[in-house]
């Protein structure tokens, strides 16, 4: 999701609610510390370089149970990071910690934000000798004698 999705969002919801990807609500009064823009630049495996920018929100709890931020206060939140933020509309990313530390995109479902985990993953695939998983063949697409029929892709 873009910043500008996520402001968006904001602006039809009163209660903001994030739920985590075991379907388990972040706490109803909880924190954003931070709204920030991280650039990371870096270099595969492939040796090719790369650069990229986000948006980042940290999500942290507390213990004062009474906090509650409407999508009016965190917008009023991201407005202030607007000088760091510079006008961009990267992806958001969000940091919420269990046990450590967890990355996170987000979507949106029933006045919801959903955190969406992130993964690695191998950025240079032919330079690794990586094999690319074969691709699995639909019945249809088969004929009589199990050789592929035209145009059905197997082949």
């Amino acid at each position: 999701m873009k910043l500008s999705q996520l402001k968006d969002h904001l602006q039809s919801i009163d209660a903001v609610r994030f739920i985590q990807p075991n379907g388990a609500p972040v706490p109803a009064h909880f924190h954003i510390t931070e709204v920030g823009l991280t650039t990371k630049s870096f270099i595969d495996c492939g040796g090719a370089v790369h650069e990229e920018k986000r948006v980042n929100l940290q999500i942290w709890v507390a213990d004062d149970l009474d906090h509650r931020l409407d999508g009016t206060s965190l917008l009023g939140i991201i407005q202030l990071s607007e000088k760091v933020l510079q006008g961009a509309d990267y992806e958001v990313d969000v940091e919420y910690q269990t046990d450590t530390i967890g990355k996170y995109t987000l979507d949106f479902e029933n006045d919801h934000f959903l955190l969406i985990p992130t993964h690695t993953d191998c950025l240079a695939p032919t330079k690794c000798n990586l094999v690319q998983p074969k691709k699995k063949v639909q019945l249809s697409a088969l004929t009589s004698d199990n050789s592929c029929a035209p145009g059905s892709g197997c082949c």
